[in-house]
């Protein structure tokens, strides 16, 4: 008689990322650190998922989450310093190319709407250009949108998400761009109350990837204490065939599940789950890559210095596209 155990699964069995797909989490760690033992938790999840890019929340110590980084090999950190508002990119700079990281609506007209100002990331992943918007969105509100009231928490978050909509209309459209972050809403409100309205109608150019979760059961959703799905991430329709690969996909990822159990979970670390996306590009392949940059005859001379239209018989120096350049004995 066979006895079959089943073995609890520990933060060694946790997995997300993978070498042909760009792999996004987006996570609020509830002012990083709750405790003395947070960091330690955090470096064992971020390097065992093994995402390409993580945008995260709610960081109130930066100097440690530098640390936390620098223990994860190939991995780099960026925030903003002139006003921090707690959020941050970590990302692996062995897939990750950036261009350009900046804050966006940072003026005070625009405080209402965002009190902590959004955070965009430029950057490439296998020759193929992303944009990337961090947010955190305000907190709490009763559920209700009312947009005669310029304080009411849904109207402040109604206002970042047109805010937003406009920005990337205006300035990247036609470019791959994820919204991501804590929104602090419901996808699934009624259209009076929902705060994501405009974005949810405008289906030609935009797509909540993570809204079957929104329409799912509570056991899979962001924020398990409320029960309620706060964190999302959206695309613009240049990534909807990438998403629509079945490689592709978008989770919650439930680390809980990892830890023993929920109370463990939001005790030490969190109370979000991170959300993650994975997406199958049809970007550049390294190989591919690699055949780009193979180095291109540019002139060939012979020993005195003189050009030729082509390799001749005896001693070519030929000159590279990059500048290199390379003695070559042709026989014919």
């Amino acid at each position: 008689m066979f006895t079959h155990v089943l073995n609890a699964q520990t933060l060694d069995d946790l997995e997300f990322g993978t070498d042909t797909t760009l792999d996004i989490v987006s996570w609020n760690i509830e002012w990083f650190p709750k405790n003395s033992s947070t960091s330690n938790y955090v470096e064992e999840i971020l390097r065992n998922l093994n995402a390409d890019i993580y945008a995260l929340q709610e960081i109130d110590d930066t100097v440690l989450l530098k640390q936390v980084v620098s223990n994860i090999s190939g991995y780099e950190t960026y925030f903003k310093s002139s006003y921090y508002g707690g959020l941050a990119y970590v990302y692996n700079s062995n897939t990750i190319s950036v261009n350009d990281q900046y804050e966006i609506y940072t003026s005070q007209q625009y405080w209402n709407a965002f009190p902590r100002s959004p955070q965009v990331l430029d950057c490439n992943f296998l020759g193929k250009n992303y944009i990337l918007i961090n947010n955190h969105f305000k907190c709490c509100g009763d559920g209700f949108l009312n947009i005669n009231i310029f304080n009411d928490e849904e109207n402040r978050r109604k206002q970042a998400a047109n805010y937003l909509k406009q920005y990337v209309d205006s300035n990247f459209s036609f470019k791959n761009v994820i919204i991501l972050g804590d929104l602090n809403d419901n996808l699934v409100d009624p259209n009076v109350h929902n705060v994501f309205i405009n974005i949810i109608n405008d289906t030609l150019n935009y797509l909540f990837a993570d809204i079957n979760i929104a329409q799912s059961t509570s056991s899979n959703w962001s924020y398990p204490s409320w029960p309620s799905h706060l964190d999302h991430i959206l695309i613009t329709n240049e990534l909807f065939q990438d998403f629509s690969h079945p490689t592709s996909r978008v989770e919650v990822i439930k680390l809980d599940e990892y830890m023993s159990g929920w109370n463990n979970y939001e005790n030490n670390v969190s109370d979000h789950r991170p959300i993650g996306l994975k997406l199958k590009t049809d970007a550049l392949t390294f190989s591919d890559k690699l055949k780009q940059h193979e180095k291109k005859i540019v002139k060939i001379f012979d020993i005195f210095g003189l050009e030729r239209i082509k390799k001749k018989p005896g001693i070519n120096i030929i000159l590279f596209d990059d500048g290199s350049y390379k003695k070559e004995f042709y026989i014919k």
